[in-house]
This record gives structure tokens, C-alpha cells and sequence, in this order.
């Protein structure tokens, strides 16, 4: 039974999340592109075997990134051109659980060793996705060997108004 409706930015968040998580874990943040698929294949006509035929797809298409600078840092230097209809991000994070934040130091450096020494951590691959016209999906995913993919709208809310920005 499929409890998410599907869509076909849907699909292109899960089809992001299934390329990146091939790929395992301890990765570098990485942006994409959404693009129309149709657009794509009229540009490209060579790409019809490699993309959907349907003709609502959305195409992710993976982007070059710095990697000397945080991703929510390079968002607020990114416009995307009209061709581009949304984009998707995806990063890996550390998760505490509320009671853990009062002790947690302020220096930065402290607080990430201090967080990825904690007990109770919980490494998670996040990704959002979001299109100009207010659709968004999101996933996350812990680092357990069995852990399944949790999805929503608004799982990752920072990083989808981070990438909103990018598209206005």
C-alpha cells in the first residue's frame, strides 16, 4: 500500500536519494537540477533511451559543487535559468535527540565532535526537493543497514526554504 502520492517530483527526489545512497555513505552534499524531461529529450534526442517516456517526468541532473564551502552557504549565491523548473539537494547530517541540546557546547568545532561523539546520535541522508511552483518532497533516510526511507512534503524544512531561494 503506498501511503505518499505520487508525483512526478516524487519521483525525481527518489530517484536523487537512490543515486546518491548507491553510492553509500560519508559524501559530500550534492546538487541537482530539475528539469522538464520532455525539454531535455528535445534538446537531446539522443538521451530517449536513458530517460522516462513519460512526458511529466522530471529529470534530475547532478551539478558541479565547491567543496570548500557548506551547501546552505553556495544556495544563497545560486539563481537558477527559466529552463530549470526545481531543484534538489542532498546532504549528510547528525541527528540528536531535544534532550541532548542543552549540553552541547557553542563553539562550532566543539559542537561537532561533541555531537558526533554522542550516544544517542543518529547519522541521516536528507534530501529535498522543490520546483517553482511550490511543490516539494523530501526524504531522509538513517544510516542504519534496515532503515527505511521516510518521505514527505516538508521532512527537511531549512533545506526546502533553502532551495526555494534559489529558484526565485
Amino acid at each position: 500500500m503506498q501511503l505518499m502520492p505520487d508525483s512526478p517530483l516524487r519521483q525525481a527526489a527518489l530517484e536523487v536519494e537512490a543515486h546518491v545512497g548507491a553510492q553509500g555513505w560519508d559524501q559530500a552534499p550534492r546538487l541537482f537540477a530539475l528539469v522538464p524531461t520532455a525539454d531535455l529529450l528535445a534538446r537531446q534526442p539522443e538521451l530517449a533511451d536513458q530517460l522516462s517516456a513519460d512526458p511529466d517526468s522530471i529529470t534530475p541532473v547532478e551539478q558541479e559543487l565547491s567543496g570548500d564551502r557548506e551547501l546552505e552557504d553556495l544556495l544563497t549565491e545560486i539563481e537558477w535559468p527559466e529552463a530549470v523548473m526545481g531543484c534538489a539537494a542532498v546532504v549528510e547530517r547528525i541527528m540528536l535527540p531535544p534532550e541532548a541540546e542543552d549540553a552541547l557546547p557553542e563553539d562550532p568545532d566543539e559542537l561537532l565532535a561533541a555531537a558526533a561523539a554522542h550516544p544517542d546520535r543518529r547519522e541521516v541522508r536528507l534530501v529535498a526537493a522543490v520546483t517553482r511552483d511550490g511543490a516539494t518532497h523530501s526524504a531522509v533516510r538513517a544510516r542504519d543497514s534496515d532503515a527505511a526511507l521516510l518521505e514527505g512534503p516538508d521532512l527537511v524544512p531549512g533545506l526546502i526554504e533553502h532551495l526555494r531561494r534559489t529558484l526565485t
